[in-house]
């Protein structure tokens, strides 16, 4: 695939993330939750078994650099929507219905990830991927540091 395109910076990077984005939340819409609870949920579902709920809220303010009240009240609503439970002690797991939604709307991000890599060479993915890493890498250290 050849275009001419501009050199990738922090636009072209947010341009490509938030139109991506919107088409996901499109479809997380018609499912009744958000992009941040799918993160919330994709982690839950993802792990081996019932979580701490601190484990959950690391996972996402790493993610998505929200802050600790907001990530608590995503997964708040994730258990008021029956999509995550409460178990004890202190843990938190992923309901057969939240697992059964994760598992639609995985399937359906994924048909929409073909599509929109579609024609892209494995080769620029890769490049494209490595470049991002590293920038992600260089913003988290930022975040890491005081701000003056």
């Amino acid at each position: 695939m050849t275009t001419t395109a501009p050199a990738v910076d922090g636009r072209v990077v947010a341009l490509a993330h938030y139109a991506s984005r919107a088409v996901l939340e499109r479809t997380l819409a018609r499912h009744g939750i958000g992009f941040q609870q799918s993160v919330a949920l994709r982690l839950a579902a993802l792990a081996d078994g019932p979580v701490d709920p601190a484990r959950l809220v690391d996972g996402v303010t790493g993610s998505l650099k929200v802050d600790e009240a907001d990530a608590r009240g995503t997964i708040e609503e994730l258990i008021a929507l029956d999509l995550l439970t409460p178990e004890e002690p202190s843990r938190i797991r992923i309901t057969d219905a939240g697992r059964e939604l994760y598992g639609r709307t995985s399937a359906e991000s994924g048909a929409i990830a073909a599509r929109l890599y579609a024609g892209i060479s494995e080769e620029d993915r890769a490049v494209a991927g490595r470049v991002l890493a590293l920038v992600t890498q260089r913003a988290d250290a930022e975040l890491a540091t005081p701000s003056e």
